[in-house]
């Protein structure tokens, strides 16, 4: 079995309002299920905004610290999800759902190893 991650990639700025996103949350719970009922899932988190984040480069005998996101972009890394399948197809299959769920945002699927 491969595990693969399913990254959710959302655009900068506030998050929609509760009556938008709760509806979606629903839906996400119940795929989530869906996806643990069939055996796929490892583990899925929300991230902190972007601003949050801290990068860390070795320069020489140096570790440079900065705060703040590794790029400045529109979007960014919100979320992510990892499932273990037999083959691509399914992880492809179970992207499709998460996508809809999630429309209009980009989910990127990616093989670990």
């Amino acid at each position: 079995m491969t595990q693969y991650l399913l990254s959710i990639y959302q655009p900068d700025g506030p998050a929609p309002e509760p009556e938008v996103l709760e509806p979606i949350l629903r839906e996400l719970d119940a795929l989530n299920e869906e996806i643990r009922a069939a055996g796929a899932w490892v583990f899925a988190a929300g991230l902190q905004p972007p601003e949050t984040a801290t990068v860390l480069q070795a320069k020489g005998d140096d570790v440079l610290v900065t705060d703040g996101p590794f790029t400045e972009g529109k979007e960014h890394l919100g979320g992510f999800t990892v499932i273990q399948v037999e083959t691509e197809d399914e992880a492809l299959e179970w992207s499709r759902r998460l996508a809809r769920v999630l429309s209009p945002l980009h989910v990127e699927v990616r093989a670990f190893g």
